[in-house]
């Protein structure tokens, strides 16, 4: 039967390449093929035992139904004391919203800020979902291309050049996807000033805030409390499959994001809100350095393995758990070349066009979300693949 109505968003957004990558890379593998992963963001290791703990007493202990739209009282409180703690700034947990993970954060924002028509400025390229929900609402993405002069990042005089009648927010992430590289304290502060100047919002990721390898580690919370800063349970936590986030809002802007948040999905998974207030706890925390640390090793180790091959990165990223690589010195078509490797040697990559339009057929993300010697395995298979 053919479809009587298609609306018009549908078709501007653009499928996640990586994830028919998995697919079929899970098809080889129910075949008996072995498959090394480095195309997905999630991190290898299983979510920290006492997490997983504390979800299990939450399912004993009944706590099954809906929660407040915004999230259980006590785990907002949680957040707010985690920025207390870790950076010295006091946030009222009442801004604190929990979401479906980070995309319901970005689209709860994205919601209330943005008309049909009105542009949101964001780095080409960059996490691909992030110009897709601009759509869903009807707004107008801006992909700006970035390169290794700004680190990949947006600067203040990009954006300073590219404001237009129509903008209303700028979205930059810190770490970024798929570059992981910082936008460095002085230039974030100039692209606020800029922001302000022009009488927009900024919004700032830092869902991979926590996974930071040198450089300086700060919150935007830090430099303007008119900024909507997202964060998710899903990296440096590794609660991938809980689906879990959080959002902090301006003051003036909780009611409303309480009000569409009720609309949109109700409520989080009270369990997973449950379970994550473990996820602050002292034993936690040192499971995930651990594991912070052994994705700084893997980095140290991937970095050189992929140049010695005839790879090129021009910026040594500095946190998340992406080497964001140009591989036009091997191929002239990323995207095939991503496609035959799995096939031929099973090594899953990531091609650039996912991550936008510039120059996507000279990039590919490696995630170095597997083991070293996993990965040493990848880099034999590359080389044989390359010839």
């Amino acid at each position: 039967m053919t479809q009587k109505k298609l609306a018009r968003r549908v078709g501007k957004i653009v499928p996640f390449y990586v994830m028919d990558l998995l697919t079929r890379a899970k098809e080889l593998e129910s075949s008996g093929r072995s498959v090394i992963h480095m195309e997905v963001g999630e991190p290898d290791f299983i979510t920290a035992p006492p997490i997983i703990e504390a979800g299990k007493r939450a399912l004993d202990a009944g706590h099954t139904g809906y929660t407040p739209a915004t999230g259980i009282p006590e785990l907002r409180k949680v957040i707010a004391q985690h920025y207390q703690d870790n950076f010295d700034i006091t946030v009222d947990p009442r801004r604190v919203i929990v979401t479906p993970g980070s995309s319901g954060a970005l689209q709860l924002i994205i919601g209330v800020l943005v008309d049909p028509g009105q542009e949101v400025l964001m780095t080409d390229p960059g996490y691909p979902c992030n110009k897709n929900f601009v759509e869903v609402f009807s707004g107008v993405p801006v992909p700006l291309h970035v390169g290794p002069d700004t680190g990949y990042q947006l600067s203040a005089e990009l954006i300073e050049r590219n404001w237009g009648a129509n903008t209303c927010a700028v979205l930059v992430a810190s770490p970024s996807n798929p570059t992981g590289t910082l936008l460095p304290r002085a230039e974030m502060e100039r692209i606020y000033e800029v922001v302000n100047s022009k009488g927009g919002i900024l919004i700032v990721d830092e869902i991979y805030q926590e996974l930071v390898y040198g450089g300086d580690k700060f919150t935007a919370l830090d430099i303007g409390d008119d900024i909507f800063v997202i964060n998710s349970f899903s990296k440096y936590f590794g609660m991938t499959g809980w689906r879990l986030g959080w959002l902090v809002a301006p003051e003036s802007y909780v009611e409303n994001i309480d009000c569409l948040a009720q609309n949109i999905f109700l409520s989080c998974s009270a369990p997973a809100q449950y379970a994550a207030l473990q996820a602050f706890s002292p034993q936690c925390i040192e499971i995930m350095e651990e594991r912070r640390q052994a994705f700084r090793e893997r980095r140290d180790f991937l970095l050189p393995a992929l140049t010695e091959i005839g790879f090129d990165i021009a910026v040594k990223p500095e946190g998340a758990f992406y080497l964001y690589a140009d591989c036009s010195r091997l191929t002239g078509d990323s995207f095939k070349f991503c496609y035959d490797l799995l096939e031929a040697e099973g090594v899953a990559i990531t091609p650039g066009k996912d991550f936008g339009s510039n120059k996507p057929e000279q990039h590919i993300r490696f995630a170095y979300t597997t083991s070293i010697e996993k990965m040493e395995e990848a880099v034999n298979r590359l080389k044989r693949f390359i010839g």
